[in-house]
């Protein structure tokens, strides 16, 4: 896995369990995976150390993996897509690929 997939695989992460992070861990998150800042610019932009940084990142991202492992929101969001996309496929009922449609939506 390359550098830009292991991000994007963060980044999923994040938008699931975005709600279980404190507000610090959020603002660390978002400067150096949304906005591009480095962990120097962080530190300057938070007025502490780029040790302080780089350590939160890396919990917050230790946070998100293990929040995965336990709950499997990622897992299970893949495996319903498949199904709907197989149910889509099979489907010759108009009703129920109109409804598996705006579930699809949904997602």
């Amino acid at each position: 896995m390359d550098i830009l997939e292991k991000a994007f695989e963060i980044i999923e992460l994040y938008d699931l369990y975005q709600a279980l992070l404190t507000e610090k861990q959020k603002e660390y998150f978002e400067s150096y995976y949304f906005d591009n800042y480095s962990i120097t610019e962080i530190s300057e932009n938070k007025d502490v150390s780029r040790n302080a940084v780089h350590d939160q990142l890396k919990k917050t991202v230790s946070k998100l993996i293990d929040y995965e492992k336990k709950l499997k929101l990622k897992d299970l969001n893949k495996q319903r897509k498949n199904i709907i996309k197989k149910l889509l496929n099979s489907s010759e009922d108009d009703e129920v690929t109109s409804l598996l449609t705006e579930l699809k939506k949904v997602e």
